[in-house]
């Protein structure tokens, strides 16, 4: 079968991509990460438990109300590590830039990146830089590693029936926000991007309560985040529509793109399973940290599959995964 690569490739074609990427034969940590394509991987270390990812980074435009690719660049690694309970401790950077390129705006970008980096006690540790000839991409790519440690591992599998299911905030901010900029909307300060790294509120959360799956809202938005939690773990889950957080300012600018605001992206934003019991305890601690002060309940855990909403007006609706990507090169 011959695969065509596009940008908002559909399900069919992105499963026979990730069925030739993740096919190597040589011992790679038995697999770990590659056959639960898992935001990272974890490796045993004696008695510690590493917790490894990368990403590569080519949002575009590169400068966006509320970040740009510096800021997304080290945020997006430093989620993938804290969605897996793992403390970011080291990150690579490597970045593939144009010939030409502006050096005050790769000065601003790389003030970003530390500045994401110090909120986090995490540093860039190692890089690489390649400049190629103007034409040959779009101003820049960056690439990150990073590794981290984790006490107590947290995989997006982990879904039981009885669970509550938390967002930490609001959520469409950042797709809604590059879409409106790219389609020449000056909407102020009233949608921005929420990118931001989320570990300083994600230690909080564990600390405070169980947490039994987690995973940020990244492509393809809450949507496709929770019905990959759910098919994972084999669970069916209930969402209560009036308790979605989502900005006024984000539905107006969804329903004028035609966009749901369910399935595009956020990058400073984690859904997460948690026992009844613990609930209000890790909802407290989300809440006292300034990037989950808008955290909520939003649903809950039973058997069965499938994710179904209970609408505003009594009646259910499916939330599907999106077909492809709404909003391509959001990250």
């Amino acid at each position: 079968m011959k695969v065509n690569l596009m940008h908002g490739a559909g399900g069919e074609v992105m499963g026979e991509l990730l069925s030739v990427i993740t096919k190597f034969e040589n011992n790679n940590a038995g697999g770990i990460g590659l056959e639960s394509l898992d935001d990272g991987a974890v490796i045993p270390v004696g008695d510690q438990k590493i917790v490894f990812t990368t990403d590569s980074h080519v949002v575009h435009p590169i400068f966006f109300p509320g970040g740009d690719i510096g800021r997304i660049a080290v945020s997006g690694t430093v989620n993938d590590l804290a969605m897996m309970g793992g403390r970011p401790i080291a990150l690579s950077c490597a970045m593939v830039i144009q010939e030409g390129f502006d050096v005050a705006d790769l000065e601003r970008i790389v003030a970003s990146m530390d500045a994401a980096l110090g909120e986090v006690g995490a540093s860039v540790v190692t890089g690489d830089t390649k400049v190629l000839e103007r034409g040959s991409l779009d101003g820049i790519i960056i690439n990150t590693a990073g590794v981290g440690v984790a006490n107590h591992v947290v995989r997006d599998n982990g879904l039981r029936p009885g669970d509550v299911i938390i967002s930490s905030g609001t959520l469409g901010d950042h797709g809604l926000a590059i879409m409106a900029h790219r389609e020449g909307f000056d909407l102020g300060e009233q949608i921005k991007s929420d990118v931001a790294p989320l570990w300083g509120m994600v230690e909080r959360a564990l600390a405070a309560g169980e947490i039994h799956a987690m995973k940020d809202p990244t492509r393809g938005g809450f949507a496709n985040a929770i019905n990959e939690m759910a098919s994972k773990a084999g669970v069916h889950v209930e969402i209560d529509e009036e308790a979605l957080p989502i900005r006024t300012s984000v539905r107006s600018a969804a329903a004028m793109l035609g966009i749901d605001p369910l399935e595009v992206a956020n990058e400073g934003k984690t859904i997460m399973g948690v026992p009844a019991d613990d609930v209000e305890a890790v909802l407290k601690a989300l809440r006292s940290h300034k990037y989950g002060k808008d955290a909520a309940i939003i649903g809950r855990v039973t058997e069965g599959s499938g994710v179904v909403m209970k609408t505003k007006i009594g009646g259910e609706r499916f939330i599907e995964a999106p077909i492809g990507d709404p909003v391509p090169r959001v990250c």
